[in-house]
């Protein structure tokens, strides 16, 4: 199993002075659910190099076991300081796409022209795409083979507006994650704010916060198996 995982290169929180990124337990928890499965994992961002790490998610009260191991893995450490430019990657050596989510992606990964392609492509080949929290995000511009948005009629979820509400984001970020779903057709749903909640459509995996991304790493490996 080649499994692709790309990360935000955005790292600042809209005009607020504050930083943002990618958000660390997205990353580490579906990390090692696919690497302990004898998957060979390549990581990806649009500018390549070390992402921005979203010093929220770095707070000791966001700590989880997932965080900690990562932090103790020097090979995982190295890795993510030299992420592939997503625009020079060979997607046809890839079995799937696992987005990690932070605010990062709403503002870079969900314009990419570069993630776009990739989305696109892995739709039309049939090959897993899974995105949790505001990773979502990449959905915005996507379209399927018909034209219409790539998440049109599937079962999707993201993060939710009253989670956005609760951190206090709502009127910084560029557009909300469960609205822009809806918008583009999306069947929408949720869990409780702060559960794991994660949606399965064919090949599309989409996982709600946080805490949903360990399950939707479990959800893609499943169609890998």
């Amino acid at each position: 199993m080649n499994v692709l995982m790309v990360l935000t290169s955005h790292d600042a929180l809209g005009d607020t002075g504050k930083k943002t990124g990618f958000w660390l337990e997205e990353f580490a928890a579906p990390y090692y659910v696919l690497s302990d499965a004898g998957a060979k994992i390549t990581l990806a961002s649009p500018k390549g190099g070390q992402p921005p790490l979203d010093p929220s998610s770095d707070a000791l009260d966001a700590q989880t076991d997932d965080t900690r191991r990562f932090k103790d893995d020097a090979d995982a450490g190295k890795a993510l300081t030299a992420t592939v430019k997503l625009s020079d990657l060979d997607l046809s050596s890839f079995d799937a796409v696992f987005y990690p989510g932070g605010h990062g992606p709403l503002w870079d990964l969900a314009e990419d022209p570069a993630s776009i392609h990739l989305i696109e492509n892995f739709a039309s080949s049939g090959r897993p795409i899974a995105a949790v929290c505001h990773a979502p995000a990449i959905f915005r511009h996507t379209k399927g083979a018909d034209g219409k948005p790539l998440v049109s009629g599937r079962k999707v979820t993201g993060f939710t507006n009253s989670e956005e509400e609760a951190v206090g984001l709502t009127d910084v970020v560029p557009f909300l994650v469960e609205d822009m779903l809806g918008k583009n057709g999306g069947v929408y749903s949720k869990g409780p704010d702060w559960a794991s909640h994660v949606v399965v459509d064919g090949n599309l995996v989409t996982g709600q916060n946080p805490a949903s991304s360990k399950d939707a790493a479990k959800a893609l490996l499943k169609l890998l198996s």
